[in-house]
């Protein structure tokens, strides 16, 4: 057993638990003597389990591993993440002690914001939330493509409601186990809301959570609400923006943009999003194209993962150009190495977000990317 494992035993024998299988993988690690932890064998057997499972079962057997693990992480701080000075950034005025950040789509629910720091994210992304509560779109709605490393998914932004985010979130910070990373609150429209009051809409959701978000992240580019993606043509963003924005005061507002936008359109959402005071750009959200997969049919939804790289990649580049570093740019899409998050900051990206990435490399991804950055891969 590493370092600190006895605490971790007395942990759950002071509180009349057994020790989770998911607890016991965590224990099994060998260590090198250095303070060095390679991956867990934890994710090395239990992946297999996982992916056995239906895609969406498996994440919420994930969450909820994490969650009852959650009072064991700062028990082993240097296993879970790296610090140092070099890895830190200032970007929108906030501080991120790494530029790895957790995507939107993952802790959709806001369940576990006390516990991505912990687990060695420079910053984390929940959501999206919407003002009103809704189920998502019929199941199944995940759908994996391990030999692609690929995600697709159609769910509709199911979530409680903003208010009832709000309330979870709130107990956290009353219970004094705020993060300390900063943390970024994703935004959507209502499926049952006209497109013609979507600002109103989105307005609710940022008035409920705006006490919790150090960014707000606008999403107008999921494939899988109907008619969202018109949003990002120019007359109805500026109205939401700018709406947005006003109701933000001090706050950054970001906007999340689509890889399937050509050129002309992707400038115009950009150059509107500067005119209404967005403080960034994320580049991108999921893909309508199948590139990347094998011939067939596949379902309908956003593919992410590594078929979407390139697509990701090229969007950035375009952003970057145009922008001229007026505002900060987060990359996200097929981000799996250090070479990746390289490459992402070499084309004009501050920061970096994973999703697909976590599911298939699994908890010590963050940890392993900044490892890799240090080690001179991408710093």
């Amino acid at each position: 057993m590493g370092p600190g494992s006895s605490q971790i035993l007395s942990w759950f024998r002071a509180n009349g638990t057994g020790v989770p299988p998911a607890i016991c993988g965590v224990l099994t690690v060998e260590w090198d003597g250095c303070g060095n932890y390679p991956d867990p064998i934890l994710y090395k057997f239990l992946k297999p389990i996982l992916f056995s499972l239906e895609p969406e079962t498996a994440h919420h057997l994930a969450l909820g591993t994490l969650g009852f693990s959650r009072p064991l992480l700062p028990l082993l701080p240097s296993f879970w993440r790296v610090s140092d000075p070099r890895l830190e950034r200032t970007v929108f005025g906030l501080k991120f002690p790494n530029p790895i950040g957790l995507a939107a789509g993952l802790d959709k629910k806001g369940e576990l914001a006390d516990a991505w720091g912990q687990l060695g994210f420079g910053f984390a992304e929940l959501g999206t939330f919407t003002a009103q509560a809704q189920p998502g779109n019929d199941q199944p709605r995940v759908f994996r493509y391990p030999a692609q490393r690929a995600l697709i998914n159609r769910m509709g932004f199911p979530n409680e409601g903003a208010e009832a985010a709000a309330k979870r979130l709130r107990r956290v910070k009353e219970a004094g186990h705020w993060p300390s990373i900063p943390i970024g609150i994703n935004i959507g429209k209502s499926k049952v809301t006209p497109l013609e009051e979507a600002a109103d809409d989105y307005l609710s959701s940022l008035t409920a959570l705006k006490p919790f978000a150090d960014y707000v992240a606008v999403n107008v580019s999921s494939p899988n609400t109907p008619g969202l993606r018109q949003l990002q043509e120019a007359k109805p963003l500026k109205k939401l923006l700018t709406a947005l924005v006003k109701a933000a005061g001090k706050k950054p507002v970001l906007l999340k943009l689509a890889p399937d936008l050509e050129e002309k359109p992707l400038k115009q959402a950009a150059e509107t999003a500067l005119s209404a005071g967005c403080a960034g750009l994320i580049a991108t959200n999921t893909t309508l194209s199948r590139e990347g997969l094998p011939p067939g049919d596949h379902p309908e939804g956003g593919l992410s993962g590594a078929p979407l790289r390139e697509k990701a990649l090229a969007k950035l580049k375009s952003l970057s150009k145009f922008t001229k570093g007026r505002v900060p740019l987060i990359a996200v899409g097929g981000i799996f190495t250090g070479e990746d998050v390289k490459a992402r900051m070499e084309a004009g990206a501050s920061l970096v977000q994973v999703y697909t990435a976590y599911i298939y490399e699994g908890p010590l991804l963050p940890k392993r990317l900044c490892e890799e950055l240090l080690k001179g891969k991408g710093i």
